[in-house]
């Protein structure tokens, strides 16, 4: 009787039969994530914490330590995944886009805007000030790199000859700034139209992005 005491009040608390079988597939990590999201979206960034991640997702309080070590890996965690989503959702507009270079890059800012008015808490996360470090999708992964597509908009409007020439990046510089200022005005409700919901904001991204590529596009002979 003894013995068996001593291994009930030595059993970790991670260890917990029921929190294993809930876990035992590998989703705690994706749970803990979609328990943040969830917290900041009802309560804001200043209700977050990992304890109370972990009780939202059912877990013990050492669980998240288990895939994070503070909260500033969970919150990169939770960026990661709304620029894998971004990017994924820039690829399907400009997919259905007609094939041309200025029509793929209107296609991809309009997707920037309309991922930013669906998914306010990731993109509040991906480039708020919640890092002690820089923050930013992993180059070598297409699959994250939002900018990448930017960029390849860019290069092939040049090449095709309809964008001004020069540095690619620059061009890109310009086109993301406005597509993501016009981003942040939606979520932080600054415009008339944020309150009318998606359709209204892809109208109005719709307009502005070809203002923007009124001044990318390349002037014609004088």
């Amino acid at each position: 009787m003894a013995t068996r005491g001593k291994q009930a009040r030595t059993q970790k608390p991670s260890d917990a039969p029921e929190e294993k079988a809930r876990y035992h597939h590998g989703d705690l990590r994706q749970a803990l994530v979609d328990a943040a999201v969830t917290l900041i979206t009802e309560e804001g960034f200043g209700a977050l914490t990992l304890r109370e991640v972990a009780r939202r997702a059912g877990v013990t309080h050492a669980a998240p330590y288990r895939h994070f070590a503070d909260k500033e890996a969970l919150l990169e965690a939770v960026a990661q995944q709304g620029f894998r989503a971004m990017a994924q959702e820039m690829r399907e507009r400009m997919a259905k886009a007609p094939a041309g270079p200025l029509e793929q890059l209107s296609a991809a800012g309009v997707a920037y805007v309309l991922f930013a008015v669906r998914h306010p808490p990731h993109f509040r996360v991906m480039f708020g000030p919640h890092f002690t470090r820089p923050l930013q999708p992993d180059a070598s992964d297409e699959g994250t790199n939002a900018f990448a597509l930017l960029v390849r908009c860019i290069e092939a409007g040049q090449a095709a000859g309809v964008l001004r020439p020069g540095e690619s990046r620059r061009l890109t510089l310009a086109a993301w700034s406005m597509v993501h200022g016009l981003a942040s005005l939606f979520v932080d409700r600054q415009l008339q139209e944020a309150g009318q919901g998606a359709e209204a904001a892809e109208a109005l991204a719709v307009v502005q992005t070809r203002l923007l590529l009124e001044g990318l596009t390349r002037p014609g002979p004088g």
